[in-house]
């Protein structure tokens, strides 16, 4: 059976175009990981990813996710509530523009609103250092996150229909 999965590219190019989204409670903390800890990037991967068939890095060795941590251009960040992992973005770097790599949150925190308020502040960090920030997400992704996209400010700029053997 071929499965068509629908990707979507978005973008945001200003900052005055986001429109954040608060958090209510003091007892959250983001903070960037650090450089020589490739562990979190690995956990958050596997565990937001199962539910959304992020495949690719599944086969690498720790010596991939050291070379893919150890990228200058890399910057990971984590959220925490209290002393929880909640959840976490990658940001990479290149030139004026900045990619949200991977972006999640952990399934025990979906629906709270915590996952607008991360992207809000992914989209700030990235705009201390782009012109330009850009995701793309697809039909397999949790249901909520082109609309979390959307609603922070991003504009859909390209779309495209991959198909594939189900799984």
């Amino acid at each position: 059976m071929i499965e068509k999965i629908e990707r979507f590219y978005l973008e945001i190019s200003t900052i005055n175009n986001l429109k954040t989204k608060p958090i209510s409670s003091e007892c959250f903390s983001l903070k960037e990981a650090n450089k020589d800890n490739f562990d979190l990037n690995k956990f958050f991967y596997k565990q937001i990813g199962k539910r959304h068939q992020w495949v690719d890095r599944l086969i690498w060795q720790d010596k991939d996710w050291l070379k893919y941590i150890s990228n200058e251009n890399l910057r990971t960040y984590i959220l925490k509530k209290e002393n929880d992992l909640v959840g976490y973005f990658e940001l990479i770097f290149n030139n004026n523009d900045c990619e949200i790599a991977y972006f999640g949150i952990l399934e025990e925190f979906i629906g709270k609103g915590y996952g607008g308020f991360l992207l809000s502040e992914a989209l700030k960090i990235g705009f201390k250092k782009a012109n330009r920030i850009w995701v793309h997400t697809c039909s397999l992704d949790h249901p909520n996150a082109i609309e979390n996209y959307k609603s922070r400010g991003m504009k859909i700029f390209k779309t495209e229909i991959l198909k594939r053997t189900a799984i």
